[in-house]
This record gives C-alpha cells, structure tokens and sequence, in this order.
C-alpha cells in the first residue's frame, strides 16, 4: 500500500467513526446552575442607570411643567 492510500485509507476510516457518532450529543452543552452571563456588580449598576435616568427625567418633566 502506498504512503496516500494509507493516508486516505485512515481518512475514511476516521469519517466513518464520526458517522457513527452522530446523534449522540449532549441534550444541552450549557452547564445549569447560577452562572449569570454579566456579573452582579454590572447589573446593578445597568439598573441604577436606567432607573435613575427614567426618575430624573420624570422630575424634571414634573418641574417644568410637562413642556419640553
């Protein structure tokens, strides 16, 4: 056997077992648990921001009488 038909003969036998592995995956690769994609600190601090901007703007609309 020549050096490029065990090369190819070790490529298919290669395919072949991946074949046979398909279907056979994990339901989900995700870990469960309580691992937040942002961190807590961030969170809280979106949140400060957009409630804090919605309240000042909501005074200040109150203050000047609804008129922009």
């Amino acid at each position: 056997m020549t050096v490029s038909k065990r090369l190819a003969v070790r490529k298919v036998e290669k395919f072949e077992k991946n074949i046979t592995k398909r279907g056979s995956v994990p339901e989900t690769t995700v870990k469960k648990g309580k691992d937040y994609p942002v961190g807590p600190v961030l969170l809280g601090f979106f949140v400060f921001v957009v409630i804090g901007s919605s309240l000042f703007q909501i005074i200040r609309t109150a203050t000047s009488g609804g008129m922009a």
